[in-house]
């Protein structure tokens, strides 16, 4: 399933939208509906959403870094200070 075909803007905005609209159950029902969408076939839809999901799956398990309000800031360069 090593599809590389090109995916136009407008196709890339169906597809999403049709995910959107139809959900992600990974349903034959799903791929016939995103077929008829985009206008790309069964395969080319598979490799796709499967590239898609590894994107979310690296999104979801990258850590996220909390902005530190300023007094926290302030206070931790304090200390850091105090150390030194």
């Amino acid at each position: 399933m090593a599809s590389n075909s090109t995916w136009t803007l407008e196709q890339h905005k169906k597809f999403q939208n049709a995910l959107a609209i139809y959900g992600i159950d990974e349903t034959p029902g799903m791929w016939c509906y995103l077929v008829r969408t985009t206008g790309k076939t069964e395969e080319e839809i598979k490799s796709y959403y499967e590239k898609l999901m590894v994107e979310i799956k690296k999104i979801e398990s990258a850590p996220i870094s909390l902005p530190r309000d300023e007094e926290a800031e302030l206070e931790a360069r304090n200390e850091e200070k105090d150390v030194d």
